[in-house]
C-alpha cells in the first residue's frame, strides 16, 4: 500500500490536540523542524533492531524506562545523570544475575506528550483544557498555560538534542565503565538494595582486577568500559514525528529520527487510526501497548499491518493491564500470538494498570501490586510457551515518594514529602534497584530450569 510521511492525516488521529489557535504558526514549526538535524541516525535504530531480535529469540532481556513525562522546569544535567546510573544499575543487576545482555532504552529525550483520559479538568469550580505535556501547554493551572502553543515544540526539540548529547557521553566517555560500578550508587540509595547493590559492585570490581591480572585489559574492551543506550518515547504528536521522519542514504527507507524506537499508546492502537499509519511506514522498533480492551483479532491485525513480513526485533508488544487483569487478558494474546508464529517481543509495563488515588489524594502506585503484575507477566508468557523479554517501568533517578511499599515501606503519609511528578508517579531509585534484583533472581531461576530440562 501507498505510504508517505504525511498519509497519516488523511486516518482518524485520536489524543492530538487540534485546538491550537494558529494552525498556520503550527504548521510553519513543523516545516522548521523538518530541516532541523536528526536526533538520532537510522544506523543506531538498525543495531536496536538487531539487538531486540536477541530479545525475541530469548538471548538477551529488555530493560526500558525512565520519566512518566519529561519536563522544561526539570530539565537538568544532574537528572539526566542520576536517571541513566539508575538505569545502569538496574542492568548490571540483571546482566551479572541472569547471566545474559540486557538492552538499554530510556524513556528520555522525547517523552512529553503525555494521552489525557478527559481533555478538560475542574479545579474548584474552574473548568480549563488538561494539561497534555510540556511540549503541548503548561502545567500551571490558568487559561493562559493550557492553550496549546506550537513554539514548545522547537524547545521540546532543543532539550531533547542536549539530553542525547550528554546520553552519549555517559555511554561512549568513560562514565559507563565497569570500573566506575561503585560510583553509579546514588547517596539516597541505601538500605537494602544499596547494600545489595555494592555487594554485587565488589564481586564486579575483583572480577576486573582478576582480568587485569592475568593481561586482559578493560581498556581495550568496549563491551566493558562502553554501553549501547537507547531512546524512546510514545509517538503520539505525528505532525512532530512527521517533522523528524528522513529518507536514510544507505537503505532508502524511512525512518523517524526523534528516538530509536517509536511505541503506540493503548488509547491510540486502531488498526484504520492514524498512529498506526504512521508507524507502519517507518523502519524503527515499534512498541505496542496491549491493555485490557485488546482483542487477539485486533493484535494480529496491527501485527499484519506494522510487520507485515514478521521481522524479528521489528515490534515489542508491551503489556500493561493491571495486576488484577493480568490472568483474564494477557494469555489469551500471548496464546493467539504464539499460534500465529509471529517474531515478537514480550515486555511488561506493571506501571500503568496499577495506578490508584490515595486518601490524600495524591494518584500513586503500589509497589506490591507491580511486583504482582510483573511475576504473572512471567507466568503468564511462560505458560502459553513465550520468553518475556523485558519490562517497561516509569521511574526516576531523583529521590522521590511517588509510589507506595517496597522495602522503603513509603506509606500514604510519606507521598506528600517529595512527591515531584507533573503527571504519573514514578518509581524512585531504591524501588528500582529492588524490581532488578528480583528479577534478575527470577529469571536466574528460570535459566538453571532451562538448563536442568535440557
Amino acid at each position: 500500500m501507498t505510504w508517505s510521511p504525511d498519509s497519516w492525516r488523511n486516518k482518524p488521529a485520536r489524543h492530538i490536540p487540534d485546538d491550537y489557535p494558529d494552525p498556520a504558526a503550527l504548521a510553519e514549526v513543523e516545516r522548521e523542524l523538518s530541516g532541523y538535524p536528526p536526533l538520532v541516525f537510522a544506523g543506531e535504530a538498525r543495531t536496536l533492531r538487531d539487538r531486540l531480535a536477541q530479545v525475541a529469540r530469548g538471548e538477551a532481556f529488555l530493560l526500558q524506562g525512565g520519566d512518566c513525562a519529561e519536563s522544561f522546569k526539570e530539565f537538568a544535567p544532574d537528572n539526566i545523570r542520576d536517571t541513566f546510573r539508575v538505569l545502569l544499575q538496574m542492568a548490571v543487576a540483571l546482566t551479572y544475575g541472569a547471566a545474559m545482555p540486557v538492552v538499554k532504552v530510556g524513556r528520555i529525550a522525547g517523552q512529553f506528550g503525555k494521552p489525557r483520559s478527559s481533555a478538560v479538568e475542574t479545579v474548584e469550580g474552574v473548568t480549563l483544557p488538561s494539561y497534555r505535556g510540556d511540549n503541548i501547554n503548561g502545567m500551571a493551572f490558568t487559561p493562559e498555560a493550557r492553550v496549546p502553543d506550537p513554539q514548545r515544540l522547537l524547545k521540546a526539540y532543543g532539550q531533547s538534542a542536549s539530553t542525547l548529547n550528554l546520553l552519549r557521553a555517559f555511554a561512549k566517555g568513560g562514565y559507563a565503565d565497569l570500573r566506575n560500578v561503585h560510583r553509579w550508587n546514588l547517596e539516597f540509595a541505601s538500605g537494602p538494595q544499596g547494600e545489595r547493590y555494592m555487594a554485587l559492585a565488589d564481586k564486579i570490581s575483583e572480577a576486573m582486577a582478576f582480568m587485569d591480572a592475568c593481561g586482559i585489559t578493560a581498556g581495550g574492551q568496549k563491551a566493558l568500559t562502553e554501553v549501547e543506550f537507547y531512546t524512546s518515547h510514545e509517538g503520539l504528536l505525528l505532525g512532530y514525528e512527521q517533522a523528524m521522519t528522513r529518507t536514510d542514504s544507505t537503505t532508502g527507507r524511512y525512518y523517524d529520527t526523534s528516538a530509536h524506537m517509536i511505541w503506540i499508546g493503548d488509547r491510540t492502537r486502531q488498526p484504520d487510526g492514524a498512529h498506526v499509519e504512521f508507524c507502519r511506514g517507518i523502519e524503527n522498533p515499534i512498541g505496542i501497548k496491549c491493555g485490557p480492551t485488546m482483542e487477539p483479532d485486533e493484535l494480529i491485525a496491527l501485527l499484519d499491518i506494522l510487520n507485515p513480513q514478521d521481522e524479528a526485533g521489528r515490534i515489542v508488544l508491551i503489556s500493561r493491564f493491571g495486576a488484577d487483569k493480568v490472568a483474564g487478558g494477557l494469555p489469551r494474546l500471548v496464546r493467539r500470538v504464539q499460534e500465529e508464529g509471529r517474531t515478537v517481543v514480550w515486555s511488561s509495563d506493571p506501571m500503568h494498570g496499577n495506578t490508584i488515588k490515595a486518601q490524600t489524594g495524591y494518584k500513586t502506585r503500589p509497589f506490591d501490586r507491580i511486583l504482582s503484575e510483573v511475576t504473572q507477566f512471567f507466568e503468564a508468557c511462560e505458560g502459553e510457551g513465550a520468553y518475556p523479554g523485558g519490562v517497561h517501568f516509569e521511574m526516576t533517578g531523583q529521590d522521590v515518594t511517588e509510589c507506595l511499599g517496597g522495602a522503603q515501606a513509603i506509606s500514604e503519609a510519606d507521598l506528600s514529602d517529595r512527591y515531584h511528578t507533573h503527571c504519573d508517579p514514578r518509581l524512585n531509585a531504591n524501588q528500582a534497584l529492588e524490581l532488578a534484583f528480583t528479577l534478575a533472581e527470577k529469571l536466574r531461576e528460570d535459566r538453571r530450569r532451562a538448563a536442568a530440562a535440557a
